[in-house]
């Protein structure tokens, strides 16, 4: 996959798309886990209540200008929002710098916009919003229906293998979330991570959507050992407290090993297939 930047032009429209879409991620980030609408009211101070004038709106460059603070209550504005506003805007600048100006460019696009939302969301509250996953679906299918008719189909599954993969990836993660109950006596797998691996399935089909749930695991199990567990445990040590395992957001982990498998699964599945 090579990356070759569009012209000037386009990347700045596409770069202040992306940012503008990140933004709006940002209040769905904030508002769904809570069931709140993300159209009405207009963005609010999330500390003094204020409505957000369009000016102090602006993705990127509003943050900056009012020096991460509201021009209301003057508190600190998180660095998160244009954190995820800038990452939003990069994904989107190389998914067209990848696929050039293309139905494949765009749904790569929106596809990693969701699964970001869906790490994030994870990672603060341990839930999975229905608002991305239903999106995600519908926009995997018709998607997926256009590109056929188009034939940009790309990295994508086609209609036929997006059903079937949407069921696998669901079957699958809920078949593991059930052997992790008996396991551990204790729930092991959210209904959201099910409906989060339909659309990863959907988007991938059936044998990319295992590969997914495999490379989620082992990002997950590396970043456990090696960051969560040790900092737990010494957080513990330290309390005087009795070491227990922190809870682990597997959403957080599905969400990369998505967009991995997506770009670069069929390479690791020929090579496995070619060493077998």
């Amino acid at each position: 996959m090579n990356l070759t930047p569009p012209p000037l032009p386009i990347a700045f429209f596409v770069f202040f798309a992306g940012a503008c879409i990140g933004s709006f991620l940002n209040v769905c980030i904030a508002r769904w886990p809570a069931d709140l609408s993300v159209v009405s009211p207009r963005s609010r101070c999330p500390k003094c209540e204020r409505a957000i004038r369009w000016y102090e709106n602006i993705p990127l460059v509003s943050w900056a200008a009012m020096r991460a603070r509201c021009a209301g209550c003057k508190l600190p504005i998180s660095a998160i929002y244009p954190a995820i506003e800038l990452v939003v805007a990069l994904g989107w600048l190389a998914a067209f710098a990848a696929f050039g100006t293309t139905l494949v460019a765009l749904r790569v696009a929106v596809l990693g916009t969701i699964l970001l939302g869906i790490a994030v969301t994870d990672a603060k509250h341990y839930l999975i919003p229905d608002g991305f996953t239903v999106f995600g679906l519908f926009w995997v299918a018709a998607t997926a229906i256009a590109a056929l008719a188009l034939g940009e189909t790309g990295p994508f599954a086609g209609p036929y293998d997006a059903l079937v993969g949407a069921c696998t990836g669901a079957g699958a993660i809920a078949i593991a979330g059930w052997l992790g109950e008996v396991a551990t006596k204790k729930e092991a797998m959210g209904f959201g991570d099910v409906t989060l691996m339909a659309v990863v399935g959907g988007a991938l089909g059936p044998g990319r959507a295992l590969l997914t749930v495999f490379v989620g695991a082992l990002i997950g199990a590396v970043t456990f050992l090696l960051l969560v567990f040790p900092v737990v445990w010494v957080r513990s040590r330290r309390a005087g407290v009795p070491f227990a395992a922190p809870q682990v957001p597997f959403g957080v982990f599905l969400a990369p090993a998505a967009m991995i498998t997506l770009l670069w699964g069929n390479q690791v599945m020929d090579w496995y297939l070619r060493q077998m």
